[in-house]
């Protein structure tokens, strides 16, 4: 598989609360700075909604990229979430994690694991795999500058 993942859990017993602009960031014609009203906010409680059952993952590789998720970025995946055609998943294949879209196939009575990138193949899963959904991706984090 291409996607590694370096999984973490989040702390959560430490209050992140962050200044925040309520009014939003207008990503078309500027707006009067008095018009924000500064908030604060917990990233944690935005993110983690199943604490006990949601880990982070740092994305190794270039599949999903179509998708938004690119190398390094870091995924939220919440375990207790059953996994819906359409969802973004991490998932056991074989004995190899890997981060796809998840495609059923009732037709065929197979899954499909599918990249955001071209130059990756599908990957289909039927039941001679070694097939474990490890969770749902919930959120992606991305770091533009350190």
């Amino acid at each position: 598989m291409e996607t590694r993942l370096k999984i973490f859990r989040p702390d959560i017993s430490i209050d992140l609360s962050l200044p925040y602009a309520d009014g939003g960031v207008k990503a078309g014609f500027p707006s009067p700075a008095q018009d924000y009203m500064m908030e604060s906010i917990d990233l944690n409680h935005v993110l983690v909604h199943h604490q006990e059952c949601t880990f982070y993952a740092r994305v190794c590789g270039e599949s999903m990229i179509g998708a938004g998720i690119y190398d390094g970025d870091l995924v939220v995946i919440d375990k207790s979430l059953e996994a819906h055609d359409g969802d973004y998943i991490v998932a056991c294949v074989d004995g190899e994690f890997t981060l796809k879209r998840f495609k059923v196939d009732s037709s065929n009575q197979c899954a499909w694991l599918l990249p955001a990138n071209p130059h990756f193949p599908a990957i289909k899963v039927t039941a001679d795999n070694d097939f474990v959904i490890w969770g749902v991706v919930t959120s992606v984090i991305r770091q533009f500058r350190h």
